[in-house]
């Protein structure tokens, strides 16, 4: 299935999250990944934050990974939190000329990102290493191998396992929580897209290709198409694997040979995907996240996404 699209897309989106406590908080301090991904294929135009209570203080930084984050501390009494982001985003189509077949053949760019005494440092092996989600899972290799024969390109092989993985796998919301084994997940064949994407992730890691996480939005619906999207109602996940060489894959800049692709809805991600943050897994992108003196041991959390297209993006001739 590939995403119907226009050159571009200008789309709008509303994220809110909201926390009642079941005691005063006293201080709070969180960390937030909610600003868009800023390059050549993604452009923001607008984006906002708000907090209430106000926060003390706040700042913003870029994390190792070029992620846009923002800290904010709240030191006054509070028993309920909102922060709202909305941000205005302009999407390109990145992989509108991908010759998945023409990519270089997995085997030797597993083989180059093995350690090796003295050897040039690729920053891509990192992702290729198990992380606190992504564990080491015999299952994963040996379910992931059946997309890599000998000598397959490695773009056409991942796209093979993407299939595979929507195909054998059933979209549930609320079948899982973030701190649900991968192991358990893979057992029960049941997810949302965070588990899918941590799945598609591992059987490529326990094949020696780096794979990253991707959180972001996704429209409702895809442009131009009627078919309803899974998991645009919330933060959306989906997966890099890196395949450089790729034609119609980026070779400059942040993104260069990263190539998304989306198991949950099973396509290449065109206009209708917003990239917010890519790390090794969810924990190192998660929305928003801290540390409270007080609350009761207890609240409760409610999150509303709304993403919307405001129109197309035609492309100059």
């Amino acid at each position: 299935m590939s995403e119907l699209a226009p050159s571009g897309m200008e789309l709008e989106v509303s994220h809110e999250t909201r926390y009642a406590y079941a005691a005063p908080v006293s201080l709070a301090h969180h960390l937030a990944h909610l600003k868009p991904i800023d390059d050549t294929h993604q452009r923001r135009l607008a984006f906002s934050l708000d907090v209430e209570p106000g926060a003390g203080q706040r700042r913003e930084a870029l994390d190792e990974r070029g992620n846009a984050c923002h800290w904010f501390t709240l030191a006054q009494p509070h028993r309920r939190l909102a922060v709202r982001a909305v941000s205005r985003v302009r999407v390109m189509a990145r992989f509108a000329a991908l010759d998945a077949e023409a990519s270089p053949p997995w085997e030797p760019l597993a083989a180059r990102l093995r350690y090796q005494a003295r050897a040039p440092f690729d920053p891509a092996i990192e992702y290729a290493l198990p992380s606190r989600y992504v564990p080491r899972l015999a299952v994963l290799r040996t379910y992931g191998a059946a997309s890599f024969p000998a000598g397959r390109p490695v773009a056409a092989g991942a796209i093979d396992l993407m299939h595979r993985v929507h195909a054998d796998f059933r979209y549930r919301s609320h079948s899982t929580q973030i701190d649900t084994p991968l192991a358990e997940a893979f057992e029960r064949k049941t997810g949302v897209c965070q588990d899918f994407a941590h799945l598609m992730v591992g059987c490529l890691r326990m094949l020696g290709l780096p794979a990253r996480y991707v959180s972001g939005y996704l429209l409702t619906r895809a442009p131009g198409d009627s078919a309803e999207m899974l998991g645009a109602d919330a933060s959306h996940a989906w997966v890099q694997i890196y395949c450089p060489g790729t034609p119609g894959v980026p070779d400059t800049g942040p993104a260069a040979g990263w190539l998304d692709l989306d198991p949950t809805n099973d396509l290449v991600p065109g206009c209708g995907h917003i990239r917010v943050a890519v790390g090794r897994d969810f924990a190192d992108v998660t929305p928003l996240r801290g540390v409270i003196r007080g609350g009761g041991g207890q609240h409760t959390l409610t999150v509303g996404v709304s993403t919307r297209a405001l129109g197309p993006v035609v492309a100059k001739v």
